[in-house]
């Protein structure tokens, strides 16, 4: 599908050109890049392991995790080796994958934050009937419809850049390829295409967003029948899966609801949604909860019992 290209590799210009600026960027980055392979693992493998963390929340969690570290993977590795490169060189089928990567996991964890909040607004507003509607069979329907409509989601977004033509220059002044910096390489007319992607990407950032405020909105409104106790427990939940939504689609609706305009803290704002947040993720859904932390104890007791006897 690659159409009048003479440009088979980009150079990505990354965050900085200064030598002891890119030391730094490769030590923050790799420490914040295993961080979150860390934290994220760990909660996999809590949620997996743990027979207290069964109820579809934990589920929903587990599939957050997953999406947050091949997310932050989608991008990380490649800025933490530039940081060292002295040419930054990513073929054009490297590029196109990387796009694909980075919607494709991106959209995937703003679906899984849906299902979260319905099934925060289930447990909260509908507590009688919560086992019959989160049965396991219904959270499996929704994370595989997660999946594909994520797949459907990248394609539509990768397909028109796979048909830009790029005839020159080919210094991409990202640290990583999506939409915006490419639409600024290609040797045509992007208005419309950049109105898809908007329509596309920025629809489903916005429209999700909306969506998951009013619903907590609902949620928080809905608590004021509870008991101290209950209300405090639903608050500690609601309040984590909020920071977790502004901290992610802030970022994202500024990014992919304007014109192709370049503005100086760009990448900044890249950085903080692709990285900072699958970093920030375990830290607020770990700290905030005691359920996670007593289930972790509880696997690392087992995990030292078991070892001493052998």
């Amino acid at each position: 599908m690659q159409q009048n290209n003479t440009v088979t590799e980009f150079i990505l210009l990354g965050l900085t050109q200064d030598p002891m600026k890119k030391k730094m960027v490769f030590i923050i980055f790799f420490i914040l890049y295993m961080g979150t392979v860390v934290g994220n693992l760990l909660i996999i493998v809590t949620i997996r392991f743990s027979r207290t963390l069964g109820t579809p929340m934990y589920y929903f969690l587990f599939y957050l995790s997953l999406a947050d570290s091949c997310f932050s993977t989608s991008t990380a590795p490649r800025l933490i080796v530039d940081s060292l490169s002295a040419k930054k060189i990513i073929t054009y089928n490297e590029c196109m994958t990387q796009v694909f990567a980075l919607h494709f996991f991106g959209c995937m964890e703003v679906f899984v934050l849906i299902l979260m909040a319905v099934d925060r607004y289930v447990a909260i507003c509908k507590p009688l009937r919560y086992p019959t509607i989160m049965n396991r069979q219904v959270c499996t329907i929704m994370i595989v419809l997660a999946w594909i409509g994520s797949f459907f989601h990248s394609i539509a977004e990768v397909v028109p850049a796979l048909r830009l033509p790029f005839c020159g220059p080919n210094l991409i002044d990202h640290y990583c390829c999506d939409l915006q910096p490419l639409l600024k390489l290609a040797c045509m007319d992007t208005y419309l295409i950049n109105l898809e992607w908007v329509s596309n990407s920025g629809a489903i950032c916005t429209g999700s967003f909306v969506i998951l405020m009013i619903s907590y909105i609902v949620i928080l409104h809905s608590l004021r029948n509870y008991s101290a106790e209950g209300k405090k427990k639903a608050l500690s939940t609601c309040t984590s899966h909020i920071i977790v939504v502004i901290i992610f689609f802030g970022p994202c609706i500024f990014t992919y609801t304007r014109p192709p305009t370049t503005y100086p803290m760009d990448k900044m704002v890249a950085v903080f949604y692709t990285i900072g947040t699958p970093f920030l993720n375990p830290l607020i859904y770990t700290l905030r909860n005691a359920e996670v932390k007593n289930a972790m104890r509880k696997l690392w007791r087992v995990k030292i019992t078991s070892e001493s006897r052998r």
